[in-house]
């Protein structure tokens, strides 16, 4: 067993040792690319989605070495018809770049690598022919052995990363990886599988991919590959069962990405720690990726400081994900910037709709606390508006309140009244800094229909539940007598705390220059 040649089972008994949620799928997958055209994979996910834990995984499969049988034999994998074909019958070389960057200084990055190896290797094969090149030692190393290599490179874009700021070390790795997966004879002499993951895609050379024979899974388009990027619904559902958790709260803490095929898709470590602590909270702290949020959204794009407000308030927004360059550092817009936060998994994207949205309430709070040390004027001036429209909902100063949403309205000139839909848009980016002191619900069933907005203290708030209902083409006393009417309030059957109604209109058959919005708010006092 060594390090970076057969690093053995270790580290997936471990794994398996905890809560373990079956994912041996993925090795199905993996296996059919097995000396195949497509034997090049590269996905990317974000920090604490269980890129190091498939691995892990990956390596106990592989790895000739030991016998992995009794770690697998109960899972999904075993099932496969390949299962036995392929588990522990290969030489595994496996780098965690982390942990690289960790041992070696960036400018002696690939000699380190290198070195190491070659090292591992003769130990090994004590009649290894150490070749001028690497790649032609380590084709020599797999005609010694018998069998080609299966390589797992674990955060293969911690060295992008790591030298952001210096082009030359990152282009020196880069062509590191050429020389081992761009010469398609010699990859396929060295290579029965290649298992590359990241956070972010391979970096771009101009337009196209800088290690192009690559097959690419990102969290734009994870493809078969969606289902492995976190916890499944049925599977989040099946741990609440066997710990006792509430499934609703973790839906609403941890869910929210979704890709084709696969509606929704849960944040892994979350839903672990979740469990473990017995407690819903922000576990997205603990990652690194939590102090770059300020930076990113700061940057001075167009727009972008308006659509980080609609993003918190719950409103979607387009992007163009085609023009990223996949590094942290190369942003020509703010679709660049977004784009990164769906590889970084601060956003959730849909590729049908081209729109991104912050997918759960863990999030939101990331965003939520980041926006508030935010400098710019243009961002300081919406937060304070917002958190005024907050305390004059909750003073019911109807006029003051209207006076806002018709502002909000105004600057978003490409929002046209036309139904409720559209006012209920205008109310979310208005009201954007309500979530640091409620749970937002769109559509909430409730009596005797759906409630179109309910803001919901969180614990330990004492503020009081608004319902709100819109109206366009009606009056504001309609919408109160509808809440009342259809029972609205007992979507917070329970609540012990003060209940204010809160009915806003539109309306556009209002002669010109006298259509504004209007609202009313009223306690709810209870039924009689």
């Amino acid at each position: 067993m060594g390090n970076y040649i057969n690093p053995g089972n270790n580290g997936f008994s471990e794994i398996r040792n905890d809560i373990y949620v079956d994912k041996t799928g993925l090795i199905s997958l993996i296996n059919q690319t097995i000396n195949t055209p497509r034997r090049l994979i590269c996905i990317s996910r974000p920090r604490r989605f269980g890129k190091s834990f498939a691995a892990q995984m990956l390596c106990a499969y592989y790895d000739k070495t030991c016998d992995s049988a009794a770690l697998f034999d109960d899972l999904a994998i075993a099932g496969d018809p390949q299962y036995l074909k392929h588990r522990n019958q290969y030489d595994v070389i496996y780098l965690d770049m982390t942990e690289v960057i960790g041992e070696a200084s960036m400018a002696d990055l690939v000699p380190y690598i290198q070195r190491n190896i070659v090292l591992e290797l003769t130990k090994q094969y004590s009649v290894l022919n150490i070749a001028e090149g690497f790649a032609a030692t380590l084709a020599n190393a797999a005609e010694a052995a018998g069998n080609k290599f299966i390589m797992i490179i674990d955060e293969w874009d911690a060295p992008i990363r790591e030298a952001k700021e210096s082009p030359d070390l990152q282009r020196k790795y880069l062509e590191f990886l050429r020389s081992l997966f761009k010469n398609s004879g010699m990859t396929s002499k060295i290579f029965a599988a290649v298992y590359m993951t990241g956070i972010l895609p391979v970096k771009k050379d101009g337009s196209q991919s800088a290690i192009s024979d690559f097959w690419e899974y990102s969290m734009i388009k994870p493809r078969q590959f969606g289902t492995y990027v976190g916890f499944t619904e049925e599977e989040v559902k099946k741990l609440c069962d066997d710990y006792g958790s509430d499934f609703e709260k973790m839906k609403q803490w941890y869910d929210g990405y979704s890709f084709r095929d696969f509606a929704s898709v849960y944040n892994p470590n979350s839903v672990i720690k979740a469990l473990l602590n017995r407690d819903f909270d922000s576990y997205w702290t603990q990652t690194s990726a939590a102090e770059s949020l300020m930076g990113y959204i700061s940057l001075d794009f167009d727009g972008l400081g308006r659509t980080v407000a609609e993003l918190i308030g719950g409103v979607e927004t387009r992007v163009d994900t085609n023009g990223f360059a996949n590094d942290l550092v190369t942003f020509r817009d703010r679709s660049d910037v977004l784009t990164l936060l769906i590889h970084l998994g601060y956003l959730a994207y849909n590729e049908e709709t081209q729109k991104v949205r912050i997918p759960n309430e863990e999030i939101r709070l990331e965003f939520a606390k980041a926006v508030r040390q935010v400098k710019r004027d243009d961002t300081i001036r919406r937060i304070r508006e917002s958190d005024q429209l907050l305390e004059d909902t909750i003073h019911g100063r109807e006029e003051a309140v209207a006076k806002q949403i018709e502002k909000i309205h105004e600057e978003e000139a490409s929002l046209y009244y036309n139904n409720e839909q559209a006012l209920r848009s205008v109310i979310k980016r208005a009201c954007f800094s309500y979530g640091d002191e409620y749970l937002m619900f769109e559509e909430l069933p409730a009596g005797s229909g759906y409630a179109d907005i309910v803001y919901f203290p969180k614990k330990g708030s004492m503020l009081p539940a608004l319902i709100m209902e819109l109206k366009w083409n009606q009056s504001a006393d309609g919408a109160i007598a509808q809440i009342k009417k259809r029972r609205y309030p007992e979507a917070v059957k329970g609540y012990g705390g003060e209940i204010l109604l809160v009915g806003i209109s539109y309306d556009r058959d209002a002669p010109a220059g006298e259509r504004k919005h209007q609202c009313r708010i009223e306690r709810y006092e209870g039924q009689n």
